[in-house]
């Protein structure tokens, strides 16, 4: 029986109850603190889904052409549906061979259904004479390969030297196939100016798979993908003892060939595949891994990582285990570079709202190889940001745990990193490792050598990464700055040692004028650096709340400069007091270098047209004036990134330089190059 008041008393509570509950659900919904936030993910990953993952995409994309990429596609976007993923979707960019973006030429569709190279003359044993068969080894046939007819040709090969390679469009090489131990797609030009019908690849990156072949992924006249102007040459891939083999055939006269053939160029798509962990907010997070390759670690390892990442918090949230994230998740599927250009210049406002990424172009291989630790390389200078903190802190928090190294890498071109420049401006993060036994494009890169503990862990991390930077609000933002703030004092201190080192090492006053010059250069450029990585945790917050936060970092930015200042008045004693040990005894200035072309580049500025690299794939060789394609050049590269319309180029080189070290790379002829055809413009 109730005492009186009991009705009173039973609301009260029930509201206690009530309020009790929600404070419990609001505690919940905290974002968790990053070590239980690891431990939650760790203990909800599948290693053997990711591996099968990982399995079933190899089994498409070893083929490597555009009807198999479809297929691969439609695989990826059943699955992302069977794991929960909302807005699941094939995306179909044009594989026409002409439409660019960026400056990125769309590669030309491409199939294979056949192809067989063979040795016809002088007569060798059965099991010798057949070369290259794609259908029993796909990467013996180079991707973008040409046809022949149905009944084949017959041609004599010849071997061209590496010192052959200087007058290769000299050569004449009509109506014979090429036989190279260097990468042919390099030369692919020059093949063409010396009438070949065709390559055979005896290079590999590791001579010691002498029954592996490498992979031949780039058979385009002026770049990378083949394109509506490139040339149909054949491309086939041998293994190292073939290449012996053929060597000695060679020795002794003559020798003859047939190639049977059945590929086809056409105009058709290069599909990718996109869905999300829906937030609760408009922003998001990405992940995007590459597919269309050949290889196991390279990369359906990444595929089946970045699915198992969302996969994993997808069942974490649906079981309670984890809040909804305020920014959905969204991974991205695609061609390498090319999927993801299209992506970029197709979402500009999704860009804008895309907080950070992970590119998880990496295999996962055996934990007892040597060099298959995890590295993480970190965003260019020009996008300094938390995230390169961040990543270092997750991977302090969670390799302990399984008893494993891992390192720290400064930026790299060579994959969708390019995420992070200012035009596109998503801060990207990549993991990368080697594989052990270096199989990289080759036909050894099969899913026996993937270790499921190292799919496990790279899941983990991305996982992690991703789900954390999601549902940050403002005191994660804050404590993201404060290790940005720890990270900064250590890169502050490291140019502060290099100089301290260089004084020390110092035999005249003249060199130490210049390392105290370079030193000062250093330290001002590190802190201004670190400052941006502080502050670049703003975007986290809400508008209404930046100013209040601002105020919160401020005192990290004053404190790091207090450091530096620090640091300067150490490396400024320091000289001082080794110019004594010269007998010199006045007043020691700075003295900086002046590269001959400083003068020059101080009246040029630079504006780009368009986000991404510059690969120049549309323009002929021929026109290149021995300028580097910027595909993949890091100086090239990392100068172009800091061209904002308003720096003049000698402040780029400066910035560069600080970036990189001292080069003598040619800036000045270079951007006059970029500028003549178009690439860019010179603000007047």
């Amino acid at each position: 029986m109730f005492p009186r008041n009991s009705s009173l008393h039973f609301f009260t509570l029930i509201l206690f109850a009530t309020a009790s509950g929600a404070a419990q659900a609001s505690k919940d919904a905290r974002p968790l603190a990053l070590d239980d936030l690891v431990k939650r993910i760790r203990e909800e990953v599948q290693p053997a889904k990711a591996m099968d993952y990982m399995r079933s995409v190899y089994a498409t994309d070893r083929f490597f052409t555009f009807p198999s990429f479809q297929k691969t596609a439609q695989y990826l976007s059943d699955t992302m549906k069977s794991i929960g993923l909302e807005q699941v979707e094939i995306v179909h960019p044009p594989a026409d061979g002409e439409t660019q973006f960026g400056y990125w030429t769309m590669p030309l569709a491409w199939d294979a259904r056949s192809a067989k190279l063979e040795i016809v003359s002088p007569g060798v044993a059965p099991e010798q004479r057949m070369l290259a068969d794609y259908e029993q080894t796909p990467a013996s046939l180079g991707m973008w390969s040409g046809p022949t007819p149905p009944e084949g040709i017959e041609a004599d090969v010849v071997f061209v030297s590496r010192e052959d390679l200087r007058n290769l469009e000299k050569l004449d090489l009509r109506g014979k196939i090429a036989l190279m131990d260097v990468n042919p797609a390099g030369y692919k030009w020059l093949l063409v100016k010396a009438n070949a019908v065709g390559a055979i690849n005896a290079f590999t990156e590791n001579p010691n798979l002498e029954d592996g072949r490498q992979w031949i992924n780039a058979w385009g006249d002026n770049g990378w993908a083949f394109t509506k102007d490139s040339t149909p040459l054949l491309s086939f891939s041998i293994t190292p003892r073939q290449f012996k083999f053929l060597r000695n055939l060679l020795k002794s006269g003559p020798v003859r060939l047939k190639a049977t053939v059945d590929t086809r160029y056409y105009k058709g798509s290069y599909p990718y595949v996109t869905g999300v962990i829906a937030g609760t907010g408009l922003e998001e997070v990405l992940t995007l891994a590459h597919t269309s390759e050949q290889g196991a670690q390279d990369n359906a390892t990444g595929v089946a990582a970045a699915l198992e990442s969302l996969a994993t918090l997808n069942r974490l949230i649906a079981a309670g285990k984890l809040p909804k994230p305020r920014r959905s998740i969204r991974i991205l599927l695609m061609g390498e570079m090319y999927g993801s250009m299209h992506y970029v210049a197709s979402n500009p406002s999704r860009i804008r709202k895309t907080m950070a990424a992970f590119c998880v172009d990496t295999p996962a291989a055996s934990y007892e190889l040597a060099g298959t630790e995890y590295s993480f390389h970190l965003n260019p200078h020009v996008s300094k940001d938390f995230t390169d903190a961040f990543i270092l802190k997750l991977a302090s928090t969670y390799f302990p745990t399984v008893k494993r190294p891992w390192h720290e890498k400064r930026f790299a071109t060579g994959t969708d990193t390019y995420l992070a420049e200012p035009m596109v401006g998503i801060p990207t993060i990549w993991s990368y490792s080697s594989s052990g036994v270096e199989t990289h494009h080759n036909s050894a890169d099969t899913p026996d050598r993937v270790d499921p503990r190292s799919l496990r862990d790279l899941s983990v991390v991305v996982a992690s990464f991703l789900y954390y930077i999601a549902n940050a609000e403002e005191p994660e933002a804050v404590w993201l700055a404060g290790l940005s703030e720890t990270r900064g004092y250590g890169e502050i201190l490291k140019q502060a040692s290099a100089a301290l080192d260089s004084i020390d090492k110092a035999r005249d006053v003249q060199t130490l004028s210049s390392i105290l010059a370079d030193g000062e250069d250093r330290i001002a450029y590190a802190v201004d650096r670190e400052r941006q990585a502080v502050m670049s945790v703003l975007r986290l917050v809400p508008d209404s709340r930046k100013t209040t936060v601002d105020a919160l970092l401020r005192p990290m930015v004053e404190r790091l400069k207090d450091f530096a200042e620090t640091q300067r008045l150490r490396c400024n004693a320091a000289a001082h007091r080794r110019a004594q040990v010269f007998g010199y005894t006045g007043e020691l200035k700075p003295m900086r270098r002046v590269r001959p072309d400083q003068a020059e580049a101080a009246k040029i500025v630079v504006k780009r047209k368009r986000f991404g690299t510059l690969p120049l794939d549309d323009l002929p060789r021929e026109k290149w004036e021995g300028q580097p394609s910027g595909a993949w050049a890091t100086v090239p590269t990392i100068a172009l990134y800091w061209c904002d319309g308003k720096r003049n180029l000698a402040e780029v080189i400066h910035l560069t330089e600080m970036e990189l070290g001292p080069t003598d790379f040619n800036f000045v002829a270079y951007f006059r190059f970029l500028e003549k055809h178009g690439y860019v413009e010179f603000v007047r």
